[in-house]
């Protein structure tokens, strides 16, 4: 395994017994989830996803990825949320968050559909201007707003510039099976299509053609991802706290919770881990966050953040506790340059490798918030590669899982997301919502 759990930095807040007295509800939980007896079972499809996950469907993505990355400079992946942040994620962890200013030998990839943004919208197109496209759009419905939108704008421009058939090789979609607007659209104009799992919830769906195909065309080895995913699977197959550290970890934060620390802080010390740190507080705040409870997610990338989000971490309010991912080889390396005048007085840094610095200030900085009253759980990952970011995938879904259940809620469905959609549409004057718009209007001139 990659991926090892330190949880000696949280032995001064939690007794060892503590743990040990929390192995009847993760007991409890862990045989709803592998029974399918649990809350919003219909959406376990993820769970045994990297040992039987569609083998056909998968190839037919490696295939697309190769005709993109011959086909254009450009792709465009239009998606909100699960449908967009975990391809992102992993892009951007293991290729750069610089991926589409470095020189390469794959398509730029650009992200669309995730905001309400002219200038966003209008920069992406600017960006498109002079160069080859192509477009992976991502959503089980079709309708869902911001991807609409932006799918309206791609596909006029793709089909401008191509004509109707050209555009039409150019056009990949990801969405049901068999249902959904899009779904039919794309049956309709002749589309290749991608299936989104109908028991895979779009924040668990980065294991599936909803993340894997953008990440297949930035050139990233997918097979590898799926067996570190399936490592990961197999190793945490028994609910035995001491022996799984997914479960381990869960038990422990529950723990925290349950002595008032609400707010969880995933701490990570490159900028390319940025957007996984996106990617995980989606999946755990949509998973944990509802009946007025759940762990507030919230993320930092060090030593940067310790300049700005460390005086509270270390002094604020003692609500919160962090999660390290301390990645001990991301396969870089840089030697500190000797500075004969030695203005900066760091010459005794001369000759020592940056790793060593960042490893030191990562050290530094635990022990520090520990003594400051910030429990710390570390995640040793020893390389940054698709087969470790797989497990670290799998191990923080599965995790999730646990974790929500623990906490008394449903892991899988959200149904706060709706409320802002039915106040937009209604104000927006969508038919079929003329009663809650006189409602709505009402109260906003009243406010």
């Amino acid at each position: 395994m990659s991926l090892k759990l330190n949880d000696k930095y949280v032995s001064s807040f939690i007794a060892s017994h503590e743990i040990s007295q929390m192995q009847s509800q993760v007991t409890a939980a862990d045989k709803m989830l592998r029974e399918k007896s649990g809350p919003g079972n219909a959406f376990l499809g993820w769970l045994d996803l990297p040992e039987n996950y569609d083998k056909a469907e998968f190839e037919r993505v490696k295939v697309a990825a190769e005709k993109i990355k011959n086909t254009c400079d450009v792709l465009i992946v239009i998606g909100i949320g699960g449908s967009y942040l975990g391809a992102r994620a992993v892009i951007e962890f293991l290729k750069s968050p610089y991926y589409n200013q470095l020189p390469k030998n794959t398509p730029d990839i650009y992200f669309a559909g995730n905001v309400i943004s002219a200038d966003a919208l209008n920069e992406v197109l600017a960006l498109c201007e002079g160069r080859d496209v192509c477009v992976n759009v991502i959503s089980k419905s079709g309708t869902t707003t911001e991807p609409a939108i932006a799918f309206r704008v791609f596909r006029k421009l793709l089909e401008n510039k191509y004509g109707k058939d050209g555009a039409r090789e150019r056009i990949f979609v990801t969405t049901d099976k068999a249902r959904g607007t899009l779904k039919q659209f794309s049956t309709d104009e002749g589309y290749q299509t991608f299936v989104i799992p109908d028991d895979v919830g779009g924040r668990f769906s980065v294991l599936t053609s909803c993340g894997l195909l953008p990440i297949a065309v930035a050139g990233i080895d997918i097979d590898q991802m799926m067996d570190g995913a399936r490592a990961a699977y197999k190793a945490y197959q028994t609910a035995d706290v001491e022996k799984n550290p997914c479960y381990r970890y869960a038990a422990i934060r529950n723990i925290l919770y349950r002595k008032g620390k609400s707010v969880e802080v995933l701490a990570s010390y490159e900028p390319f881990m940025a957007l996984f740190s996106e990617w995980w507080k989606q999946l755990y705040g949509e998973s944990e966050g509802k009946d007025q409870r759940g762990i507030f997610p919230a993320s930092v990338v060090f030593s940067t953040d310790l300049h700005s989000l460390g005086q509270y971490i270390q002094d604020g309010s003692r609500m919160l506790f962090e999660t390290v991912i301390d990645l001990a080889d991301t396969g870089a390396s840089f030697e500190i340059p000797n500075d004969p005048a030695n203005i900066d007085s760091l010459n005794f840094l001369s000759g020592m490798d940056l790793n060593m610095v960042k490893k030191r200030a990562m050290e530094g900085t635990i022990l520090a918030h520990v003594d400051g009253g910030v429990p710390n759980i570390v995640l040793e990952v020893s390389e940054r590669s698709a087969f470790a970011l797989g497990e670290l995938i799998y191990f923080f879904e599965l995790a999730c899982a646990i974790s929500g259940y623990l906490l008394g809620v449903n892991p899988f469905d959200q149904p706060g997301v709706e409320s802002y959609k039915k106040n937009m549409f209604a104000l927006l004057g969508k038919p079929g919502y003329d009663d809650l718009r006189s409602s709505l209007e009402e109260r906003l001139k009243n406010s």
